[in-house]
């Protein structure tokens, strides 16, 4: 499992446990699974998908920057 924050300016949007996360990423959409490598990448205008094991959550953004290190994915939004 990977652990998904999503914050904004103004508060933590989202955190849990989630097995698959979808980013859209400047140079394309990219998935992150459980063991990614460390890694930093700027986000684009488009929507952010999850898979959790009550189902899938979705959220649009209009850019931002993901932090990925040891199965956390910090989303921070613009």
């Amino acid at each position: 499992m990977l652990t998904l924050k999503i914050i904004s300016a103004e508060q933590i949007e989202f955190e849990g446990q989630v097995q698959q996360v979808t980013l859209p990423g400047v140079m394309g959409s990219f998935q992150v699974l459980r063991g990614h490598a460390a890694l930093i990448a700027a986000l684009a205008a488009g929507t952010l998908v999850w898979q959790g094991q009550d189902g899938e959550g979705s959220r649009q953004i209009h850019g931002g920057v993901a932090d990925i290190k040891d199965n956390v994915v910090s989303v921070c939004l613009y």
